[in-house]
């Protein structure tokens, strides 16, 4: 998968200055945890992809043909 690495850097400054409204949020994070970056970032990415997708909000992409 090919990510944006200028789209990524520019996503996690406006997330992490809370500039994000909670759906921008939702697929950022959606975004994180398709291309599996989300677990190679600070805990903090990994923790709170984990929160949204046990409340159903993020979708693991494996998940999604079950």
């Amino acid at each position: 998968m090919i990510v944006n690495t200028q789209k990524l850097v520019t996503d996690i400054v406006s997330y992490e200055s809370g500039e994000m409204s909670d759906e921008d949020t939702v697929s950022f994070f959606q975004e994180l945890v398709n291309t599996g970056l989300v677990w190679n970032l600070q805990g903090h990415y990994g923790r709170m992809a984990v929160n949204l997708i046990e409340s159903g909000l993020v979708i693991v992409p494996d998940a999604e043909e079950e």
